[in-house]
C-alpha cells in the first residue's frame, strides 16, 4: 500500500510541477484592438477568447496547483508517516516552483498548455461564476499596466478611467482621438438640406426677412444649381445695406469660394480652416459635384465632442434634418430597390 502511495506521490509532483509551469500568454494589446484585428485575422480570435477570460484561466491554473498540492501531502504523509511525510511535503512544495522553471520542464508545460488550452476556454466559460468566487482579491483590480498600441486601445484606456477622469474630460479625450480618424464626409452638412440663393435674387426686404428666418450666418450663392456655386453671401453684413434700393445677391456676396474633397479628413479641414481664415467650405466630390457644406463650427463640434448651438440655428443638427427628411426621398408607390 506504502508503495502504491509512493509511486502515487511521484505521479502527483510530476502534473504539479507541469501544471506550475503552465501559464497562459498575456496578450500586449488591449481587447478593442484585439477586436479590430480579429475582423481581419481569424487566427487571432482564440487570443482574443484567452484576453478575456485571462484572469479567470489563472484562477483554474491556481485552484489546480492547490488541488494537487493538498494530494501530494495527503499521500506522502499516507506513505511515510506524519513525521516523514510533512517533511517531504514541505521540501516538495518548496522545490517544486523551481524545477518548473527549469527550461525543459517550461518548453513542455508550454507545449501541454497549448494543446489543453481550447478545453480550459471552454471549462472557464461554463463555470467562470464558480471561479469568481475563488479568485484572489487583487485578481479583480483591474489590468496591469499595459503597452498602447493604437487609438482604439487609448480610447478602450479612457472609457475606463472614471475614477481618474470625468465624464466631460473623457469626452473631450474621446473625440480629440476620433477626430483624426474622421473624414469631412462623416460631419458635414448634406447637399438635401443645404439652402442657397440664386445669384440673381435681389436682396429686397421680404428677402432679408426670409433669409435671416433660415438661421444661417453664410449662404452659398448659385448660378443655376448646386454644382454651380459662384459666391457666399454673409447676411450679417446685408444690414448695412441699404433698405431703399435693392441689389442682387452676386453685387453682395463674396465672390471667393474655398472646396474641400468629402474624402478629405477633418485634420487637413481644420488646417484649411486656419489657412484661409474662412468659415465656410463646400465639400466636392472626384466629379467636382456638390455633396454638403463644412463649416468651422461643425469642425470644431467634432474636435470637442458635444455641439456648438449658435443663437441663431434653427436646427440644431442639419444631419438629423436630411436623414428625417431623406426618408420620403425617391419613395413613389410602385418603386423597386434593386
Amino acid at each position: 500500500m506504502s508503495v502504491l502511495l509512493m509511486l502515487l506521490s511521484i505521479v502527483i509532483f510530476t502534473c504539479l510541477v507541469l501544471v506550475a509551469s503552465m501559464h497562459p500568454v498575456k496578450s500586449h494589446f488591449g481587447v478593442s484592438e484585439l477586436k479590430r484585428r480579429a475582423k481581419r485575422n481569424p487566427a487571432l480570435a482564440q487570443e482574443l477568447r484567452r484576453y478575456t477570460a485571462y484572469v479567470t484561466l489563472e484562477t483554474l491554473l491556481r485552484s489546480l496547483r492547490a488541488l494537487l498540492l493538498v494530494l501530494l501531502v495527503a499521500t506522502l504523509i499516507g506513505a511515510f508517516g506524519w513525521g516523514w511525510g510533512v517533511l517531504l511535503a514541505i521540501v516538495f512544495a518548496v522545490l517544486y516552483p523551481s524545477v518548473a522553471r527549469i527550461s525543459a520542464v517550461r518548453n513542455l508545460g508550454r507545449a501541454l498548455y497549448d494543446r489543453s488550452e481550447p478545453w480550459l476556454l471552454e471549462f472557464t466559460a461554463r463555470y467562470t461564476k464558480a471561479l469568481r468566487a475563488v479568485r484572489e482579491p487583487s485578481s479583480s483590480g483591474g489590468e496591469p499596466l499595459r503597452k498602447i498600441y493604437s487609438r482604439e486601445d487609448m480610447a478602450e484606456l479612457i472609457s475606463h478611467s472614471e475614477d481618474v477622469i470625468g465624464k466631460s474630460e473623457r469626452l473631450l479625450l474621446s473625440s480629440a482621438m476620433s477626430f483624426f480618424g474622421k473624414s469631412v464626409s462623416e460631419v458635414m452638412t448634406p447637399r438635401s438640406v443645404i439652402d442657397f440663393i440664386k445669384k440673381a435674387e435681389f436682396l429686397g426686404p421680404l428677402v432679408l426677412d426670409e433669409l435671416h428666418a433660415l438661421g444661417h450666418s453664410r449662404l452659398p450663392v448659385i448660378d443655376g444649381d448646386l454644382d454651380h456655386i459662384v459666391g457666399v453671401l454673409h447676411l450679417r453684413d446685408l444690414l448695412s445695406l441699404d433698405s431703399k434700393r435693392s441689389v442682387t445677391a452676386e453685387k453682395a456676396m463674396e465672390a471667393k469660394v474655398f472646396y474641400i474633397h468629402e474624402d478629405d479628413t477633418l485634420e487637413h479641414a481644420l488646417a484649411a480652416f486656419i489657412k484661409t481664415r474662412h468659415h465656410l467650405f463646400i465639400v466636392i466630390n472626384q466629379n467636382r459635384e456638390t455633396v454638403g457644406l463644412l463649416t468651422l463650427e461643425d469642425t470644431m463640434e467634432a474636435l470637442i465632442g458635444r455641439q456648438i448651438v449658435d443663437e441663431d440655428d434653427v436646427h440644431d443638427d442639419l444631419r438629423k434634418v436630411a436623414e428625417r427628411e431623406g426618408q420620403a426621398n425617391n419613395s413613389p408607390v410602385d418603386r423597386v430597390d434593386l
